[in-house]
């Protein structure tokens, strides 16, 4: 007799046990880039973008990266370097500005511009101080997508590539003080910090971001003694805070600012420009009531400077005297110590350029992330930076409105 099979069992073998249909998800196709690392031509510029194990993660996730011979010479990686990490060397700027995406730190040249060509997209620095008009023109003029590293921000409102150049910046303006304070190069002749019955020498900071934190805890390890002025009190209040003491502080009152630099050894310029618009808080006037010999440090130079008698300096040639006032106004500091440099720039470029082949290409980067469409100042011929149009008189597009238009 045959056994009667449970219904239970029957119903199961009719649904669980049976292939259900389901909608396939439709995955994000992956982009590949094709990367051009131009040699820097300016300003000494001793920096690149990436170094070899980060074009080597690149070339190993399908992108083609070209450098141009002799690159990444200045901060110390050869050419066979990069070409055992799988880029491909080329002999010519022309050769380099064929690639998709320009990826270089000092902002290009007239020359530069004139081999790129419509809808390439550039990521470099724009240096605000030094920007002109005929440049930015030309850029809109050939359509391309240029990006400031000096704008990207990450997902929480910070600025990496500028926080990663201040930190070094910052940690290097001490030792150069010391330097230009010395005999040797016909300074004070005085020990930057203090000895036993000899009073510290005073450092004065114009300004209390990353550079200032990093300046202040060197000098402050030397023994020199600190006083820094910012009109933001919440600035103040976090330098304390990340220094571990009580140090001077003050907000940039006229009165106070002249009476502490008559007295001052070093005073460092770490004053970014707010809106597009650079401050001269230090007139001259103010620096002409300086001591003889005394140093100043504008490290905020590449954005027009924040002392009056500032002027751009080279690596080679790095100060001047005015008021018998040592100037030290290097825009590139970071290039006096190009292999970090460029190994903090490129652990900030390789996941980013990652992430962009993830989304898809560099314009869906733009589009589905704020914080990196703020480092975009042309989009294919417009112009989308306010602080520019206003510092050239130019209109502008709002970049947000595209995205909007874009749906």
């Amino acid at each position: 007799m045959t056994e009667k099979r449970k219904p239970g069992f029957e119903a199961l073998a009719k649904t669980s046990l049976y292939p259900q249909e389901q909608l396939m998800p439709v995955g994000r196709r992956k982009h590949s880039f094709f990367i051009g690392l131009p040699r820097e031509i300016s300003f000494q510029e001793n920096r690149i973008s990436l170094t070899p194990d980060g074009v080597a993660l690149l070339v190993k996730n399908g992108h083609e990266i070209w450098i141009e011979t002799k690159a990444g010479e200045g901060a110390k990686f050869s050419d066979k370097d990069y070409s055992e990490a799988g880029a491909k060397i080329v002999y010519s700027p022309q050769e380099v500005y064929k690639a998709d995406v320009i990826l270089k730190i000092e902002p290009p040249t007239a020359a530069e511009i004139e081999m790129m060509h419509p809808g390439q997209t550039l990521i470099s620095a724009i240096q605000l101080g030094q920007f002109t008009t005929d440049r930015l023109q030309a850029i809109l003029k050939k359509k391309i997508t240029a990006l400031a590293y000096e704008f990207i921000e990450d997902k929480v409102g910070g600025m990496p590539i500028i926080r990663a150049m201040s930190e070094i910046a910052g940690s290097c303006v001490i030792p150069i003080a010391s330097e230009y304070l010395s005999t040797v190069h016909k300074g004070k002749g005085v020990i930057l910090g203090g000895i036993t019955g000899v009073p510290p020498t005073k450092v004065v900071i114009i300004g209390a971001g990353t550079v200032a934190e990093y300046a202040a805890r060197a000098a402050i390890g030397l023994g020199a003694r600190v006083q820094v002025f910012d009109n933001h009190l919440y600035k103040l209040r976090r330098i304390k805070h990340l220094l571990g003491q009580q140090i001077y502080t003050s907000t940039i009152d006229t009165y106070t600012l002249v009476n502490t630099l008559k007295t001052a050894d070093v005073v460092i310029g770490a004053l970014r420009a707010e809106k597009g618009r650079a401050r001269h808080v230090i007139t001259e006037e103010m620096v002409s009531q300086m001591r003889p010999d005394s140093l100043i440090i504008d490290l905020s130079v590449d954005q027009g400077g924040c002392v009056e008698t500032s002027e751009v300096t080279t690596l080679d040639d790095p100060v001047f005297r005015k008021y018998d006032v040592i100037h030290y106004c290097v825009p590139n500091i970071a290039s006096r110590v190009a292999h970090t440099a460029t190994t903090a720039l490129s652990n900030i470029f390789t996941p980013t350029i990652l992430r962009a082949a993830e989304e898809g290409g560099v314009e869906e980067m733009i589009f589905n992330h704020k914080w990196f469409m703020k480092g975009v100042y042309a989009y294919r011929g417009g112009l989308t930076n306010e602080f520019l149009a206003r510092k050239f008189g130019l209109k502008y597009k709002n970049i947000e409105l595209l995205l909007a238009a874009r749906f």
